[in-house]
């Protein structure tokens, strides 16, 4: 099959369209077909293996080099046969997940990180959905438990993340701001949020304990810039961030380990984003996509050939909401 393939870290040139060995199916797995994979933050941190400490934290990293080599985690395809242990499944249905090695012709995924696609979206947007909806459903839902009548802030909304947020925070009744770059402004506006900030005319810290909740996507502000924008027993919610500048040490990492040490002190909750990918979690996703509460958006479409191109635009080019790969069925 053809996937694309690394073999040392580095930017996008180091990427190939290559032919690996097809995957086969162990106990509790499905072998998808994929039609749409999405690039994500994490594709370039893993392409460069950035930070360097993320070489020592993250099981699909090593020192000198990846040790999962075929790049991408979204999918949306098609069942083309299940392990033993799979009941809830069959070959022929269309399914979303999350697995190491999407960008692929085939992936395997544990089935239970793999649900049933809404029956209202394309590949392409379903492709779209899992880590980045699942991450913020995770955050605001699990961790911050947001409800009606609060006061949320998303910083990077206009990102993979924070567009999901944005119309998640507003499902669940909130009162939202969002926090983005001037060309991205009527996008966060047509999402639903209530208020918009262009972060290079105004600077949402300078409003001090206004929001109960503040999800920072962007690791572009000290974590007391983010704390003094965030009522004294609201929540602060801190999940990636980062741009390349050629290798950190400790990159978003770094606002994270803070969080951590000063989270133990304060009467505000700062809370580090884990998200771990589950079918229940994509379950619950799939209600608010079919019910129309939730969309995701799909800026741009690369072939699989292009995968490097993609990751560039994403890494580079700041590109909004998300970047979807198109898997041709014959390579």
């Amino acid at each position: 099959m053809k996937a694309i393939v690394q073999h040392r870290y580095g930017g996008p040139e180091v990427l190939r369209l290559v032919d690996v060995a097809p995957a086969i199916p162990a106990r509790d797995q499905v072998l998808v077909r994929v039609r749409a994979a999405s690039v994500n933050a994490r594709d370039w941190h893993f392409l460069r293996g950035d930070p360097y400490l993320a070489r020592l934290a993250a099981p699909e990293l090593g020192l000198r080099g990846p040790k999962v080599t075929v790049r991408g985690t979204d999918f949306a395809g098609t069942v083309e046969a299940v392990g033993a242990g799979v009941d809830h499944l069959r070959p022929g249905d269309d399914v979303y997940g999350e697995a190491n090695g999407a960008f692929a012709e085939f992936v395997c995924a544990p089935a239970g990180v793999v649900a049933a696609m809404p029956g209202n979206l394309s590949y392409e947007q379903a492709a779209a959905v899992p880590l980045a909806a699942n991450t913020a459903l995770i955050g605001l839902r699990d961790l911050a438990g947001v409800r009606g009548g609060q006061r949320v802030l998303i910083n990077g909304s206009s990102g993979g993340v924070g567009t999901f947020a944005v119309q998640l925070a507003k499902a669940y009744g909130a009162e939202v701001t969002a926090v983005c770059g001037p060309r991205n402004l009527e996008l966060v506006e047509s999402l639903g949020a209530d208020h918009v900030v262009d972060y290079t005319r105004d600077d949402f810290a300078r409003h001090r304990g206004r929001y109960d909740v503040l999800l920072d996507l962007v690791g572009n502000r000290s974590l007391a810039d983010l704390r003094r924008a965030t009522a004294p027993q609201g929540t602060v919610l801190l999940s990636g961030g980062g741009v390349s500048r050629g290798g950190s040490l400790f990159g978003p990492m770094g606002l994270m380990m803070r969080g951590t040490a000063v989270g133990r002190f304060v009467r505000q909750r700062v809370l580090v984003l884990t998200a771990v990918p589950s079918a229940a979690n994509l379950a619950a996703l799939t209600g608010l996509l079919e019910s129309g509460r939730l969309t995701p958006i799909v800026e741009r479409t690369y072939p699989l050939a292009e995968a490097a191109a993609a990751i560039r635009r994403l890494e580079v080019e700041h590109a909004r909401a998300k970047i979807v790969l198109r898997v041709d069925t014959d390579g």
